[in-house]
């Protein structure tokens, strides 16, 4: 109620800043979600001059580690503490990590300074998600969708071009400082504009609760990230890390029962929506991801694509997403409804995934793009909505916990689709090498079933029809693994409750809702 009351009261000052303050978390946002694609395309210099291959996989690994573990506990802190605080300490802690990376000497360095990077990355989308949850009513909230699929398309298509651009003109040390002028363009406008009610919460923070869910959730990604590359699936390492993650997880459950003021409220999960929205989340995390990772990889070794405009091979799939995202936003604001759109994205997803499982060697680029499409058109409809209607599922006391939540599930479940699809694929493409190849074929993809576009044109003309043959047979399983998870969702879809938005309809300030909210002031109207 703290949070209404608080708005109520500044009907006038907020509109004139919502744009402002939606800049600054777009901005953010693109922080977020450029940073990987960017270092990616740089890793090979930073490897030349720093050395270290043999520890190349962790400057990615710590990244993700620390990101994973400090998501739920920012959307906690600021629940607790207040939004805005707790926002701008992340975007610090993220700009600190980003000018250190930028200085590191060697490669151990270089790992620890990545590590603080991702404990501040873990804060930017949770902190943009709940923040929106603030400002904007769930029904005014679907105008924002496709500013935010559009940020998202953006850094997918532009990040490997821009970490290309500079590392090729500035040096990957710029990978990493590229952060700080936007972050401190950010940092300023949230400090101007950007007005949310200061909290203090007498409850001190659940370390306990924390310590088992960075230990659960670290367990979890290493075995993703390990398994199969680093160590067999069935090795004595791997077993440990289960072992170690499923009991932290079940005592992190058990704990948070009796917890005074637990990071992730165990409540939260009785709203049927809510906890359908979280599985629906981890099957887009798996299916993107996976298939963001594998479509470029066919297009360059099947279809000839260059490497250099692999982010562009997306289009399709990321032009389809951004343009359903912005027509669903628009009808869910009109309307009011959004179940149509969970049902319809699992059912393209479904499709689409399938589609792209049936690819071979002699399947044109226009076929592919369509099949993109397809399961573009699926994403676009689920990748904000489950996040709105998450939000809309609790209390505006829980917002932030419900954003790190969904944002946890979604980074879990791509965790796991980049894992077993990964697995799948390699093996796929190793066991087809072997049968069409011979020794050649065993030898070529014995540590890696990658192969980079100069080693590939360097292959006989036979060993090299046989590798397209293996890759396209590799993406056919992973696809259609993907395709079969995708079924869940649609699954989830089906069990998805109508609730009316908050927020919505022509609900006079001061009225009650069926929630229980008191009716808010439009915002972003007099925007």
């Amino acid at each position: 109620m703290a949070d209404t009351k608080t708005v109520e009261t500044e009907p006038e000052k907020q509109p004139r800043s919502v744009r402002v303050v939606l800049l600054a978390l777009m901005i953010t946002m693109m922080l977020a979600m450029l940073d990987n694609m960017i270092v990616g395309t740089a890793m090979p210099t930073i490897v030349g001059e720093l050395g270290g291959l043999e520890h190349l996989a962790w400057v990615v690994t710590a990244y993700t580690l620390a990101t994973a573990a400090s998501t739920p506990i920012w959307g906690k802190v600021g629940d607790m503490y207040g939004r805005k605080g707790a926002f701008m300490t992340s975007i610090v802690i993220f700009l600190v990590g980003s000018a250190l990376s930028g200085m590191a000497q060697n490669m151990g360095e270089l790992i620890g300074f990545r590590a603080i990077q991702g404990l501040g990355a873990g804060g930017l989308m949770v902190g943009v998600m709940a923040i929106i949850g603030d400002l904007i009513p769930p029904r005014e909230r679907g105008k924002y969708q496709g500013m935010m699929a559009g940020v998202m398309a953006l850094a997918m298509i532009g990040g490997p071009l821009v970490g290309g651009t500079i590392t090729d003109n500035w040096g990957w040390r710029w990978s990493f400082y590229i952060n700080l002028p936007l972050g401190v363009v950010s940092l300023a406008l949230i400090s101007a504009v950007l007005h949310l009610p200061k909290k203090r919460s007498q409850s001190r923070i659940d370390y306990l609760g924390a310590t088992l869910l960075t230990v659960g959730i670290t367990s979890i990604v290493l075995v993703t990230t390990w398994g199969g590359s680093e160590y067999a699936w069935s090795s004595a390492r791997i077993m440990e890390l289960i072992a170690i993650g499923v009991a932290s997880l079940i005592g992190f459950v058990f704990w948070q029962t009796r917890a005074a003021e637990p990071i992730v409220p165990l409540h939260i999960f009785r709203s049927r929506n809510f906890t359908l929205m979280s599985i629906i989340g981890f099957v887009t995390g798996f299916v993107m991801f996976g298939a963001t990772l594998f479509l470029p990889l066919y297009q360059q070794s099947v279809q000839g694509a260059s490497a250099t405009n692999s982010g562009l091979l997306l289009l399709p799939m990321l032009g389809a997403m951004l343009v359903t995202s912005m027509v669903a936003g628009r009808v869910t604001t009109n309307s009011g409804k959004y179940k149509i759109f969970p049902l319809v994205g699992s059912v393209a997803m479904v499709i689409g995934l399938y589609l792209l499982s049936t690819m071979d060697t002699g399947t044109s680029r226009l076929t592919s793009g369509v099949f993109m499409a397809v399961v573009g058109l699926g994403m676009g409809c689920l990748m904000q909505i489950t996040m709105l209607v998450a939000q809309n599922s609790v209390e505006m006391k829980d917002m932030g916990v419900a954003s790190s939540s969904t944002t946890l599930f979604r980074t879990l479940g791509s965790s796991f689709g980049v894992a077993i699809m990964g697995a799948l694929f390699n093996n796929r493409v190793q066991d087809v090498m072997s049968e069409r190849a011979g020794e050649l074929g065993s030898k070529l993809t014995e540590h890696s079933a990658q192969l980079d576009a100069a080693s590939l044109a360097k292959l006989p003309a036979e060993a090299r029809e046989a590798y397209q043959y293996a890759v396209s047979s590799g993406t056919h399983s992973a696809f259609l693994l993907g395709a079969v998870v995708a079924v869940i969702a649609l699954v989830a879809a089906v069990f998805v409750k109508e609730v009316p938005l908050k927020g919505a309809g022509p609900q006079k300030d001061g009225e009650e809702s069926a929630d229980g909210a008191v009716g808010q002031p439009p915002l972003v109207d007099a925007v």
